[in-house]
């Protein structure tokens, strides 16, 4: 396609190209006009209509991942663009990785090879956990289909979605605010939708320790042109975890229903996803002055086995695109989602001593919330002279309102110790928790953003900017400050691309990411003061190299985000420093060789404290980001038995400090992970056989835990399942 797209085509007739046509098909019925024309010094060519039965929707995979990542990158607003041509470090998982390596949740998806991203692996956390390039980010805060606040609350189930991107780094001015405040990347889960042919799949699942379960996949079209589809997703799984006392049980339910017309396109989303967890891992905290020792062996249960908790969220979405022209589409889209959670944890769970000795006082939490969003916009392109344009505008709205039941057991403590835990019976408590706040929070923003393009696209500047504003109001309940928030902020973008050689290509931006200002709490001195929205920066440079099939993504950047905290001295709430993260990025996937397949890379970050409060702490690593990780996951079709290939995994990261004055940290850990998987067919029907071992060592190392500092790596596991299609 590269060869076509030199031979002096408008950027906007390539698009339309790689948008409705198999690249082979596009290649045998244009090559002669096209050479025609440039023979003739027409710098425009006009090509014949050409008719592909190929689906439209089917978004090309990239030759060399064995359709396992795709060719695009999903960049916001901007839309799908090729890789070589996205200004941002960027990756999109397709449904076959999320398949081959047996993904539970969307951490699962977007940390196993990427060194971008880190998660704490601690098993029985109530919500999903990962961080990118060093900057915790919120699982709520993921796109559906592009849209905020429409995936399950705390966690996703896979079995729904057709890919996976991630776009690294702040994306304001691409997205529209993260409304749970993540700054180091942004993530989009596509919704599956019914392909040309029926499917009906099967798959049977078993889980290490005893986890069992299934999921059901089917998609029809109908009609003349196959303008209606439907996809139905189902899945459950239950049983006991790898921590001790530790029972799962979920559930997910989905239905995608789209039209498509020559000119018009149709979807719709509806899902429900519940889980129901006993013995959930909260994590612990170490007295001050107790060195951090040894851990436990990885199924100790460290918060109480009779704790548990249950989450369950429905959604529904729709969208609708309009082609205006061959230059011109619009969209709107809306949604709504419903969340419940009940549960009960540590609130606080201490480690006392050198002996390991624990306190844990208990915490009661039962939540909900709605959610809505709606977008309106519009993608189109034009020229200006020998420049081509890439336009985008929307209009997005985005609005909370969340209740927090809460209650906090101070008069109970739970003695145990963390290497011999002993947590008899749960205490006599009242489950009914009183409404403590209500927070309802509105987020509206407009986006507008041109892609200009010189010399047949050889030279790409992306300029944008979004105005944000946002409305926060607390009421209700015995915590309540009555705050009211009214603020607004715009923020830039630029990002200018080169195409050094066909398969070659260099960026370099500048974007920021929003966030709401923070309220101090009420135990400050100037409790219930909110601040202005906080602004973070990055500046990037990369470059990109596409050998066709193996792929490479080298990055340096820096973000620089504001540090909020109640000072120890005065007691007053407010921003005194600044967290300032440095990195250099290697990321790769492809084939380098014939039937073999690796995925990952290595990244430094040198997150330092900077302009801290009377310099203390001022030049040490920030809390919690590890200087290195590298990741690689390898895959081999083996020679020896046709359709049987062999998988492995490694992930290395260093050590962590627990606090910004760099005294006490947890030691670095590899983990090692083997799998295989193997294809045949079982009376005609195709059978896929796939299994995992993950920590094959069944190495015993601390990890970061979602709330209190440290949780324990999941122990080894075991994972078979088998998928057949009917």
């Amino acid at each position: 396609m590269k060869s076509i797209q030199s031979q002096h085509l408008t950027s906007q007739q390539y698009g339309l190209f790689k948008k409705n046509a198999l690249y082979l098909s596009i290649a045998a019925c244009a090559y002669s006009p096209i050479m025609h024309a440039a023979e003739n010094g027409e710098s425009d060519a006009i090509l014949p209509t050409i008719s592909v039965d190929a689906d439209r929707t089917e978004k090309p995979t990239y030759a060399g991942s064995d359709g396992q990542v795709l060719e695009t990158n999903h960049a916001g607003f901007l839309g799908d663009k090729d890789a070589l041509d996205t200004p941002f470090s960027a990756i999109s998982y397709t449904d076959e990785y999320i398949k081959d390596i047996q993904a539970n949740d969307i951490s699962d998806i977007i940390s196993a090879t990427d060194p971008a991203v880190s998660t704490s692996k601690t098993s029985g956390e109530s919500r999903e956990s990962y961080s990118i390039r060093g900057f915790s980010s919120n699982s709520n805060d993921a796109t559906v289909n592009g849209l905020a606040g429409m995936a399950p609350y705390y966690r996703s189930a896979t079995e729904m979605y057709e890919s996976v991107d991630v776009l690294k780094g702040p994306s304001a001015m691409l997205n529209g605010m993260a409304p749970n405040g993540s700054i180091g990347g942004a993530v989009n889960l596509v919704t599956k939708r019914a392909g040309d042919k029926p499917l009906t799949r099967l798959t049977t699942k078993y889980m290490s320790d005893s986890q069992v379960g299934g999921s059901l996949d089917i998609g029809r079209r109908y009609g003349d042109d196959k303008q209606f589809g439907i996809r139905v997703n189902g899945a459950y799984l239950s049983g006991n975890g790898t921590i001790d006392h530790q029972e799962n049980e979920s559930q997910l339910g989905s239905i995608a229903l789209d039209w498509r017309g020559d000119d018009t396109r149709v979807s719709a989303d509806i899902y429900h996803t519940k889980e129901e967890v006993d013995a959930p891992t909260r994590g612990i905290s170490f007295a001050d002055g107790v060195d951090i020792p040894n851990p436990p062996t990885n199924s100790t249960a460290l918060n109480p086995s009779w704790n548990f908790y249950e989450s369950e969220t429905k959604g529904a979405m729709v969208r609708a695109e309009h082609d205006v022209n061959d230059q011109l589409t619009i969209y709107a889209t809306t949604g709504i989602t419903k969340w419940n959670y009940h549960g009960l944890s540590a609130d606080r769970a201490e480690v006392i001593n050198d002996a390991g000795d624990m306190e844990t006082t208990l915490g009661g939490v039962g939540d909900d919330n709605k959610r809505t969003a709606l977008e309106l916009g519009l993608n189109g392109r034009f020229q200006t002279g020998n420049v081509d344009h890439e336009i985008a505008a929307n209009i997005t709205r985005y609005d909370e309102e969340y209740n927090l039941y809460a209650a906090r057991f101070r008069g109970i403590t739970i003695d145990s110790n963390l290497y011999n835990p002993s947590w008899g019976t749960r205490p006599n408590v009242n489950l009914d928790y009183p409404l403590l706040t209500t927070t309802e929070t509105t987020l509206s923003s407009i986006g507008l953003a041109d892609t200009l393009s010189f010399n047949q696209g050889q030279y790409q500047l992306t300029l944008g900017a979004r105005h944000q504003k946002v409305e926060t109001e607390q009421t209700g309940g015995m915590l309540s400050t009555g705050a009211i928030y009214d603020e607004n902020a715009v923020t830039p973008s630029v990002a200018f691309l080169i195409k050094l050689t066909d398969n070659t290509s260099a960026y370099a931006n500048y974007i920021e990411g929003l966030n709401q200002g923070a309220t101090a709490p009420t135990t400050a001195e100037n409790a219930g003061e909110i601040f202005s929205p906080y602004k973070t920066k990055q500046k990037e440079i990369g470059l990109k190299i596409d050998q066709g099939t193996f792929t490479h993504t080298l990055s340096l950047y820096e973000i620089e985000r504001p540090s909020s905290y109640t000072d120890s001295d005065t007691n007053v709430f407010g921003y005194y420093g600044e967290q300032r993260n440095r990195g250099v990025e290697w990321s790769t996937f492809g084939s380098p060789l014939d039937n073999v397949r690796l995925m990952g890379g290595l990244t430094y970050i040198d997150a330092e404290l900077v302009k801290t409060s009377d310099g203390t702490n001022a030049g040490n690593q920030a809390a919690g980001v590890p200087e290195w990780q590298a990741k690689l996951g390898a895959e081999w079709d083996t020679p020896f038995a046709q359709n049987l290939t062999l998988t492995a995994n490694s992930n290395t990261l260093s050590k962590q400090y627990l606090e910004s004055d760099n005294q006490r940290s947890i030691s670095g850990y590899t983990i090692l992970g083997i799998g295989a998987r193997y294809t045949t067919t079982v009376n005609q029907l195709p059978l896929t056989i796939r299994a995992n071992i993950n920590n094959l060592t069944d190495k015993d190392a601390w990890t970061t835990a979602s709330y209190n500092d440290l949780g324990l790596v999941e122990g080894r596991s075991f994972t078979l399942s088998a998928a057949m299609d009917f």
